[in-house]
């Protein structure tokens, strides 16, 4: 690999992340549609913001766990450009800087859709970007990336999505956001779960490594089914196909909790993060087209 080539930043923006910033985009989108608000312009800015802030946030965490020493020779899961020397740390920092600044243009493009609100969002965005592992107190080291992925994968693309199409709130967001958090967040449960015992030695008290393995297991396979209950309130709306869609998810998420359930430790759990990425990339399908149904 050649140092700081374009292949290598592919590497490293990590583009399989990329489905957890189009599933709660997507849903936004598709709450709008049934609204009869849907409108192109601000829809692609919106996924433009959020793939960007992905990227960015990726290269956040190469460049910072790093930094802190927690990307070892022992690290199970997909190499770290910075760790492998494919991307040097003051390019990464440059990297880091570009893409911060080309997702506040399209943030900033969006204030004539949404308005003056969203200047805080987007900063609140970028901050925790950094904050996840950076800075004196790391939240992803402290057992708070849960929090933060049901917020900043859930609440916030979902919400401002819809936001700034049809300029109010309602309970089918509140439940679509939520669903869209939990079902993302089976993603950072599977890397903590296969990371768990070099986490401890790094210091990095995830969920995972506070309560144990089992915990852990029980916990990824009650975000999908909580992603998939929070689907029902729609009987109530007259989307009964958003409701129902959403539950062919189950079985594959299910078959996905059994393997990782057998596999229980080692670089073989790639596979199940594979097949998790795969699962709410179809959940967030077939809620879009219930909703959108």
């Amino acid at each position: 690999m050649k140092t700081n080539s374009f292949q290598a930043w592919l590497l490293a923006a990590r583009p399989k992340t990329l489905t957890g910033a189009a599933i709660p985009v997507m849903t936004g989108c598709a709450l709008a549609h049934w609204q009869g608000c849907l409108q192109l312009a601000p829809a692609l800015l919106c996924f433009a913001f959020a793939f960007l802030m992905q990227i960015d946030a990726n290269f956040v965490n190469d460049l910072y766990d790093f930094l802190k020493g927690s990307d070892r020779g022992d690290r199970l899961g997909p190499e770290r450009a910075c760790a492998q020397g494919w991307i040097s740390p003051r390019h990464m920092r440059w990297g880091i800087l570009i893409t911060t600044l080309l997702a506040a243009a399209c943030g900033l493009s969006l204030l004539a859709y949404g308005g003056l609100w969203m200047i805080p969002v987007g900063l609140a965005c970028m901050v925790f970007a950094f904050l996840y592992t950076a800075g004196p107190y790391p939240l992803a080291y402290h057992g708070w990336g849960d929090v933060l992925v049901v917020v900043f994968f859930g609440f916030v693309p979902v919400g401002c999505t819809f936001l700034v199409m049809v300029h109010r709130w309602d309970t089918s967001v509140t439940l679509a956001s939520l669903a869209c958090g939990l079902v993302i967040d089976t993603l950072l449960m599977v890397n903590n779960f296969r990371d768990r015992e070099q986490d401890a030695l790094s210091g990095k008290r995830t969920l995972v490594v506070r309560f144990g393995a089992r915990f852990g297991l029980v916990f990824y396979y009650l975000l999908g089914m909580a992603a998939c209950w929070c689907c029902f309130y729609f009987l109530t709306c007259g989307k009964p196909w958003a409701a129902l869609l959403p539950q062919f998810y189950l079985l594959p998420h299910i078959l996905t909790t059994l393997k990782m359930a057998r596999i229980h430790r080692g670089r073989e759990l790639n596979l199940v993060l594979s097949e998790t990425s795969r699962n709410m990339l179809l959940f967030g399908l077939l809620l879009t087209a219930g909703l959108v149904l």
